[in-house]
């Protein structure tokens, strides 16, 4: 019996990853992609422009880290998801656009750049969050300082 290999090729951001792999083990290799993809946004993150992504039949080796555990509702709009996102541990650090664009992929929102980048300004704006431009010029996103009360608020209510 011969076995077809199958090539996927993943681009996010300015990052690529080829990966190859017998077609039988495509499921696994499948259900591996959110784990690179939130990989990739972390090598991306830390300035490296250069990072050898292997897949290994190990699962542990596989472990990459995940994103945010968040319950996002079919009612739920831009901002509430944004809300969410930005309350969680996963803002600790500033966020930028793309960041912010590849997590909402992972959950399966795929809202357009110009709608995701209109929608943190009008947050900004309202003072949901702040917005400031990082040391590379670009803006960056984090939870203003009434976001993060409010819920600490909401968290101590809780009986």
């Amino acid at each position: 019996m011969t076995t077809s290999l199958t090539r996927i090729k993943l681009k996010i951001s300015n990052t690529e990853v080829d990966i190859e792999c017998d077609i039988d083990n495509l499921p696994d290799i499948i259900s591996q992609i959110p784990n690179i993809i939130q990989s990739i946004s972390n090598i991306s993150g830390s300035g490296s422009t250069e990072e050898n992504i292997r897949i290994s039949d190990n699962p542990i080796e596989n472990q990459l880290s995940l994103p945010p555990e968040i319950v996002i509702n079919k009612s739920d709009s831009l901002t509430d998801v944004l809300l969410k996102l930005f309350t969680s541990n996963w803002s600790n650090e500033p966020k930028k656009l793309n960041e912010i664009r590849e997590i909402l992929q992972l959950y399966g929102l795929m809202y357009p750049k110009q709608t995701v980048a209109v929608t943190l300004l009008r947050m900004a704006k309202s003072g949901r969050l702040r917005r400031f431009k990082s040391n590379t010029g670009e803006y960056v996103y984090t939870a203003s300082n009434s976001l993060l009360s409010s819920t600490e608020k909401l968290s101590n209510s809780s009986y």
